[in-house]
């Protein structure tokens, strides 16, 4: 976050928002579906964001998508971030969901706000880069991607974990010890293999795209849709394998505050989000099949 902050504003600016400064700021949610941002002046050099709208904060990391000049990497469209002073703000405390509560991703409510030109900007133009670096050539929803890939194996990983301490204590009734079950001691080299196969894949198409990029501009098709396909690939085996894990340790998963119950929660509330659906590998396999001429996975 605030490495956005500094590639969009500078370093000083970024320290002083950082600190809480004279603007205790606090980023622009999704405006799409809700209304669109219009220039100030015809020179453009402010945003008012008109009439009463109701902002949705994503994983606590809300992109502002706003009209502003064409840019290709959104067709007619580009996605800006919108600082204003928290005070203008009315939260919205609505974030009442089955898991993933520690994130807060509540929305807030605001009510025809003017926001200078200066306290604007976007990472998917890379002329207007402040910072320097392979790590702005990765695109938005390709950070968000990997941010939710990562929370996904870790989840898993602990949830497989956990079920093989509780394999070699736990005998269910009538049966033999569960680490001596043959079944469960397949089950448990099947998903070492698959939480495994999934990071490693991850993590060598992050390497190779880190290597190739450049500071000038974004990721190119191929390598936006591998490093989709690594994320969709990693989250969808998380999700398997924390299913079968809660699946496999019977009643010992179910009660309040166990290794199971939390993470099963969270998982399943993290497979709703947008990066988690499957509709991106069909997606990717376009982009694989028939090139990308509407510049997929780039905003």
């Amino acid at each position: 976050m605030e490495c956005l902050r500094r590639q969009q504003f500078g370093a000083d600016r970024a320290l002083h928002f950082a600190r809480g400064g004279t603007h205790h700021l606090r980023r622009v949610a999704r405006a799409d579906c809700l209304g669109t941002a219009q220039p100030a002046s015809r020179h453009r050099r402010a945003w008012r964001l008109p009439g009463d709208r109701r902002m949705a904060l994503r994983l606590g990391v809300p992109p502002g998508q706003l009209d502003r000049r064409p840019l290709p990497c959104r067709r007619d469209r580009t996605v800006r971030t919108l600082l204003m002073p928290k005070d203008k703000t009315t939260p919205i405390r609505n974030w009442n969901t089955l898991g993933m509560r520690g994130t807060a991703s509540e929305g807030y409510a605001i009510t025809d706000v003017f926001v200078p030109e200066a306290f604007s900007g976007t990472r998917e133009d890379p002329t207007l880069r402040r910072d320097r670096g392979p790590l702005y050539a990765f695109t938005t929803q390709g950070l968000y991607a990997i941010g939710v890939a990562g929370v996904a194996l870790g989840i898993a990983r602990a949830m497989h974990e956990a079920f093989m301490a509780l394999a070699v204590d736990k005998t269910p009734r009538n049966m033999a010890r569960l680490a001596d079950n043959p079944v469960v001691q397949s089950t448990v080299a099947r998903h070492e293999s698959a939480l495994g196969s999934a990071r490693s894949y991850l993590v060598d198409i992050l390497k190779e795209c880190w290597a190739g990029a450049d500071d000038i501009e974004p990721l190119g098709s191929a390598e936006r849709a591998r490093v989709r396909l690594g994320c969709s690939q990693a989250i969808l085996a998380s999700l398997e394998v924390a299913d079968a894990v809660y699946k496999a340790a019977g009643t010992s998963a179910i009660f309040l505050g166990t290794p199971f119950e939390r993470r099963f929660r969270d998982i399943h509330t993290l497979s709703q989000q947008i990066q988690s659906r499957e509709a991106h590998f069909e997606a990717v396999g376009k982009v694989m099949l028939n090139g990308d001429p509407e510049n997929t996975f780039l905003g």
